[in-house]
């Protein structure tokens, strides 16, 4: 069964290890501990590897692994304010250059707008609206009900509106 386990924790790492790397890097804002800290994801993951019950997605649990240890990290030390360029991808096949260099400047506002909010709001907006979990695997991550990330995410929501507001920048396709 180790090989098994090893294989398998092998194989979430190259499926996952850059959606953790960006969510912590998100929440934390240093490219480097958050690099540290998506290790220690797997570690742990492989660790606990027998607490998983395959009930769930393993892409919610070791988001849920994340979570925890990135909450440990800012309970230990304040975050730093730095938001890495890496994080700007986007989807669009063959977009003209301008187009490239508005979805930069628009990502680092939004980016930068989100680094601003309390933490319960940056988490549910990074992990309902960036990274696209649903509710029910957003309320295993964050270990909350069903109401409160709701609740969370439209209050979350409306602040990062007024936080937009209140640098100059609104665009509602950011959003």
């Amino acid at each position: 069964m180790s090989g098994n386990k090893k294989s398998e924790i092998t194989e979430w790492y190259h499926q996952f290890s850059d959606s953790i790397f960006k969510y912590i890097c998100l929440m934390i804002h240093d490219y480097q501990q958050a690099e540290d800290l998506t290790h220690e994801t797997f570690i742990k993951a492989y660790k606990y590897y027998n607490s998983f019950e395959h009930k769930s997605n393993p892409r919610t649990w070791l988001f849920s692994i994340a979570h925890n240890i990135t909450i440990d990290f800012l309970r230990k030390k304040k975050p730093l304010r730095i938001i890495a360029d890496i994080l700007l991808t986007r989807e669009d096949s063959n977009p003209l250059p301008a187009d490239i260099v508005e979805i930069k400047e628009n990502s680092k506002e939004l980016y930068n707008a989100i680094s601003n909010l309390k933490e319960s709001y940056r988490e549910v907006i990074i992990i309902r609206k960036i990274k696209g979990f649903s509710i029910k695997e957003t309320t295993e991550i964050l270990n909350w009900s069903e109401g409160k990330v709701k609740t969370t995410l439209y209050r979350a929501i409306q602040a990062l509106e007024k936080q937009l507001i209140k640098e100059g920048f609104l665009n509602e396709k950011t959003i």
